[in-house]
């Protein structure tokens, strides 16, 4: 029924679950969590989270390096379009700019070009991390002609403006679980303005669990209550939201249903 497109499996901290990653798995079927995207955050860990994910049926994941981690290994374009090749990879990321502890590093900006141009290589989407960093985000993106594959703007707090240039580009937006946070009206009244055919919902887990559950794990399961916020403040039905926003992640991500 959910699809929640952005979280790493791999970082789950398996207290909550009794060590057991399969009952994580479980509990999130439970919840009626179906299909999931496993996204990386750097090549170092890269081969133990495919492993981990690549004998899931519905699971998918990415090849990236985030751009919050500074110390590690730089891709190159040949590396990632090689990556990307594998039967799971579905998209290319996380990549992007966060400017939030710093002055916007030349680093970031090459990195990121780096990522554009291998997904426009590998013919893949991307995934995109951008936090306090918009024009430069949307510049890179259209200097490089990211629209001929598109991507997502995952967890996205920025305002509608951003939001619909984006969307202008041919990508789509993710809403986390901060969109049930007590103070963030901002992502709510953002999130009202997204066409449902754009519209994809995550968890970002283990990170951003929703409310009542601040401050807890994250998982996949916990996408629910994403949708669930999302279709009250929408009013549309929780249903609908759930199918489409899934028919959504399948057609960015080309994976048949």
């Amino acid at each position: 029924m959910f699809f929640d497109s952005h979280c790493h499996l791999d970082r789950i901290d398996l207290a909550d679950f009794g060590g057991d990653f399969d009952r994580l798995m479980a509990r999130s079927r439970e919840q009626g969590v179906d299909e999931l995207v496993c996204i990386a955050v750097n090549l170092e860990s890269f081969e133990s989270m495919y492993a981990l994910v690549e004998p899931l049926k519905g699971v998918y994941a990415t090849v990236g390096v985030h751009p919050d981690h500074e110390q590690s290994r730089e891709p190159s374009v040949e590396e990632l379009v090689e990556l990307s090749r594998r039967d799971k990879i579905v998209a290319i990321g996380e990549t992007g700019l966060d400017y939030f502890h710093t002055d916007g590093p030349e680093w970031q900006r090459e990195r990121f070009r780096v990522h554009v141009e291998a997904a426009l290589k590998a013919d893949k989407p991307l995934v995109i991390h951008t936090r306090q960093a918009r024009d430069d985000t949307l510049g890179i993106l259209r200097e490089q002609g990211a629209e001929r594959v598109g991507g997502v703007l995952h967890c996205f707090t920025e305002d509608w403006d951003m939001a619909r240039q984006a969307i202008d580009l041919g990508f789509y937006i993710s809403i986390s679980g901060i969109v049930t946070f007590h103070q963030a009206q901002n992502v709510r009244d953002m999130a009202m303005k997204i066409p449902l055919d754009r519209l994809l919902i995550e968890t970002d887990s283990p990170w951003l669990s929703p409310a009542p559950f601040r401050g807890k794990t994250n998982y996949p399961g916990q996408v629910r209550l994403v949708a669930e916020k999302l279709a009250e403040i929408r009013g549309e039905a929780l249903e609908e939201l759930a199918a489409v926003t899934a028919a959504n992640a399948r057609r960015l991500f080309r994976i048949a249903a």
